[in-house]
């Protein structure tokens, strides 16, 4: 009997399971050495769409896919739980989370539709003994600039924010003063904790502007690794490497890559 592309995938990952014959690399692997791949593997997802390639982007879904079935295998093994349990817990959850479409709730705006999700999710937490504060449910495990902006969006829902975000631009440059003053000051210690201050105005600007930071700042590291690599080209063609040619050299050409772009 013919399998289904799922069934296919979850006996490969037995197979490569297998104490006998499986997979060395794969074996020896455990929760917490995958965590890193499975985090490379979503990163690789936002890139692919990022890039509207849909080829690319099938492609990274299964590796992320596969993430999630290696956890889960380790989990069955484990006695814990099985990859068909997954599933389960998640289809409830969102029958659970959507009552205005799978329930009585009717006709809620997207807002009312976020609000109704986070009392959900509070109630969820409440069942389960987890914290009840304002800010508990955001992982430490976020990259720091996603989980500044969504500690801040907690605190903003109970009114704890600048009325706008010219407030917050104003915050950035105090910040940014203090960051110099440690400077100047020398000591390591403060120029850390204004830096991790001024960061956290920054996630707070994001917000208020409506920008995801990680996806800006992801934006950001492409667009200044695509200029940088076109500036080494414009300066290599002159037969000099970049610290032969000099920084004036390699602002001269930056500029002209701006410039072409």
């Amino acid at each position: 009997m013919s399998s289904t592309p799922i069934e296919r995938l979850l006996a490969i990952m037995a197979r490569l399971r297998d104490p006998e014959t499986g997979c060395p690399w794969d074996l020896k692997q455990d929760f917490s050495s995958i965590v890193p791949y499975t985090i490379e593997e979503a990163y690789e997802v936002a890139d692919a769409v990022d890039r509207r390639d849909m080829e690319d982007l099938r492609d990274e879904l299964g590796d992320l896919l596969f993430q999630v079935v290696f956890q889960a295998r380790l989990a069955e093994e484990a006695g814990a739980f099985r990859f068909d349990d997954v599933a389960a817990a998640i289809a409830d959850k969102m029958v659970r989370r959507h009552p205005h479409i799978f329930g009585e709730a009717r006709d809620l705006d997207p807002e009312a539709v976020k609000a109704q999700w986070a009392v959900i999710k509070a109630q969820e937490r409440a069942r389960k003994g987890e914290p009840a504060g304002t800010l508990a449910g955001v992982p430490l495990a976020l990259p720091a600039l996603t989980r500044a902006e969504k500690i801040s969006t907690k605190a903003a829902a109970v009114g704890f924010d600048w009325p706008d975000a010219a407030q917050v631009v104003a915050k950035v440059r105090e910040e940014t003063e203090e960051v110099a003053d440690a400077l100047a000051a020398g000591d390591a210690e403060a120029v850390a904790e204004e830096i991790g201050d001024l960061l956290f105005s920054v996630a707070n600007l994001a917000r208020h502007a409506r920008v995801d930071p990680e996806e800006a700042l992801r934006r950001a590291n492409e667009k200044f690794r695509r200029r940088f690599e076109a500036m080494e080209v414009r300066v290599r063609a002159g037969g000099r490497s970049l610290p032969e040619a000099g920084l004036a050299a390699m602002e001269e050409a930056w500029a002209a890559v701006k410039r072409e772009e």
